[in-house]
């Protein structure tokens, strides 16, 4: 508690940047904030892809995640292929 060096450790930008740095990156952060919200905003369709992920990944619960991700996304580039899995899931 208040020992020299506590705040280097849980935040190590406090004792390395300068105020005027500090302020460079807080625009900074807040500009990408907004660019990757404005991004989501004109691309709804990456919402439905990450929730289809999900909602796959939660139901299948497989054991190597990187290997469903690949493959789930993969399957993504040709959709009819995706279309095709579905209807065969469901049937």
């Amino acid at each position: 508690m208040g020992e020299v060096g506590e705040d280097t450790q849980t935040n190590p930008s406090v004792s390395i940047l300068n105020p005027e740095q500090q302020e460079k990156l807080r625009q900074f952060k807040i500009q990408t904030r907004i660019n990757n919200e404005t991004y989501l905003r004109a691309h709804p369709e990456v919402d439905e892809i990450i929730g289809d992920f999900l909602r796959h990944l939660l139901v299948k619960k497989p054991s190597d995640i990187r290997e469903f991700a690949a493959d789930h996304f993969s399957s993504l580039s040709d959709p009819s292929d995706s279309v095709l899995k579905e209807n065969s899931e469901t049937d």
